[in-house]
């Protein structure tokens, strides 16, 4: 089995157990909090088998383009490559540790004072339902789902790909890709990373105003450069660790809230 090989089926699986932290979610509740009509044919039991399907292709793309392309672009997984390579996985991690949690501090506690200096300027229904649905997430969704495959598809996957277009283009896939690439690669995958967000504040069924727009793809568009640019300068794995800390200090003031 090739390296190659190897790093992709270590990724595909640490993102795997991600997919599989949906099943911990409560779908009768979670659909009454979306507002979901009773007279939906989605049957609640096949929600979480069929929820599992689309993340698992997605996570399977994201993490072949990230194998196939960060190499060529000078982006890597330290820690999981050297898993691949039957090296030492602690030692590998260990200088992504500290910038990751300084990442997930800043990252998580900017999220955190978005939503209160949003706060009054959102519609009250939109809030309500926020609200429930944060204490809906289970926390093992959170750190495993978010943490890791979202890393993976938005970093690996997306930063990745658009750095290495940008590379192929403009420098014909010589020398080493400018830092400007990366740059605008951070900025573009993090404004993806804030507008995949707005589908669910459709889905609660509450207005969507021009200051509900702003707050979600603004507050998790600072959180997404955050761990753009440490996926850029530490690796995949500092992004990672940046991303399940980010959501510890969330859910810390979820409950300090209460």
């Amino acid at each position: 089995m090739s390296l190659r090989t190897r790093l992709f089926l270590i990724l595909f699986i640490a993102g795997f157990a991600g997919v599989l932290s949906l099943l911990f979610v409560d779908f009768s509740s979670l659909l009454t909090t979306l507002r979901v009509p009773e007279t939906s044919p989605v049957d609640p039991l096949w929600l979480k088998p069929l929820s599992l399907i689309q993340p698992t292709i997605l996570l399977a793309a994201a993490t072949l383009v990230g194998v196939s392309l960060a190499p060529k672009v000078g982006l890597s997984a330290p820690a999981f490559e050297a898993l691949a390579r039957r090296d030492n996985f602690i030692k590998a991690l260990r200088p992504q540790i500290a910038p990751g949690l300084i990442g997930g501090l800043v990252g998580g506690t900017a999220i955190i004072l978005s939503w209160v200096l949003a706060k009054p300027f959102l519609p009250a229904e939109f809030v309500t339902r926020a609200e429930e649905l944060n204490r809906l997430l289970p926390f093992p969704t959170r750190i495993l789902y978010g943490g890791i495959i979202e890393e993976l598809l938005l970093r690996w996957g997306v930063l990745t790909l658009f750095v290495w277009m940008l590379w192929r283009l403009i420098q014909r896939g010589k020398d080493r890709p400018r830092a400007v690439y990366f740059v605008v690669a951070i900025v573009f995958s993090s404004l993806v990373f804030g507008l995949g967000h707005l589908p669910l504040a459709v889905a609660l069924g509450s207005r969507i105003t021009l200051a509900v727009v702003l707050y979600i793809v603004g507050a998790n568009s600072v959180f997404g450069f955050i761990a753009g640019y440490l996926y850029w300068r530490k690796g995949l794995e500092a992004s990672i660790v940046a991303h399940m800390l980010a959501h510890v200090v969330i859910v810390s003031a979820i409950y300090v809230e209460r």
